[in-house]
């Protein structure tokens, strides 16, 4: 059984109709929050799973190798995942594995980190998982994408063999499954530990954030958005039937929560 922690990678500000595309402003604001700028306050959340001698990280927030980069996102209170790590007693030669759940820079920055001026893998002894799909997508970026991935993060993986491919639904480790789901991207990955309290669930960007749990709520960063809600509802239908504990990737006021089906709604279950 994995024992799983949080970790707050840091936040940024989105644009609300971005995080939330057709929805009436007058719907969404209703559970999510915005300034008078219409930006949203988001966090970069991240998941340390842990059992026995296997340590594993889920997202590693966005870094700081390109902050003029990514300045729209107005990228603040960011913690080094050093820190994180050694508050939670570890370091990072302790963790065993990195699932990167998609190339996006918000979720795969801290992957690669400056070192004597060259830029290397942030973890050292560590196996990095991503899908066959988001490699695709890293050597043939489309234009809806192309902002949103930096190569620095990933290609010094493949130097230092540490990177591995992800074909489709896999059981990683006894506890550890991963399952691909479109519509965000292609190919992301869905992370799913067994625990003490039942079956633990990181939908990365499939669900950013509990406000997101309508089908119909896609956001505009999607590239394909009927295929996120179909796959939004074949993944809710399954974490509603089965109890799942979700934790929401990128919501500032809600960690994580379970999920029940109304009708043809899915809601948080309180």
């Amino acid at each position: 059984m994995y024992k799983i922690e949080i970790i707050e990678a840091g936040n940024f500000y989105a644009d609300g109709g971005a995080m939330f595309g057709a929805v009436p402003k007058r719907a969404w604001s209703r559970r999510y929050p915005s300034d008078e700028n219409n930006l949203c306050l988001m966090t970069m959340r991240c998941v340390l799973a842990t059992c026995g001698k296997r340590l594993i990280l889920v997202d590693v927030g966005m870094g700081d190798k390109y902050l003029d980069k990514v300045k729209y996102y107005q990228p603040h209170n960011l913690v080094p995942i050093k820190d994180s790590l050694v508050k939670c007693g570890y370091s990072l030669s302790n963790i065993t594995d990195v699932i990167l759940t998609h190339l996006h820079f918000d979720h795969c920055g801290y992957s690669t980190s400056y070192a004597d001026g060259h830029i290397v893998p942030t973890f050292p002894n560590a196996k990095y998982w991503i899908s066959r799909r988001q490699w695709n997508t890293l050597e043939n970026p489309n234009r809806l994408e192309k902002d949103s991935i930096f190569e620095e993060d990933i290609r010094p993986l493949l130097e230092h063999n540490q990177l591995h491919i992800i074909k489709e639904d896999s059981v990683l480790y006894d506890g550890v499954e991963v399952r691909l789901y479109d519509g965000h991207t292609a190919g992301q990955l869905v992370v799913y530990f067994d625990t003490d309290e039942g079956m633990v669930v990181f939908p990365g960007d499939l669900i950013p954030t509990s406000s997101h749990l309508s089908p119909d709520w896609i956001s505009a960063y999607d590239i394909n958005a009927l295929v996120s809600v179909n796959e939004k509802v074949r993944f809710l239908q399954e974490a509603a039937k089965h109890k799942y504990k979700l934790i929401y990737c990128h919501d500032a006021y809600t960690i994580s929560s379970k999920v029940r089906k109304s009708g043809d709604l899915f809601l948080v279950e309180k």
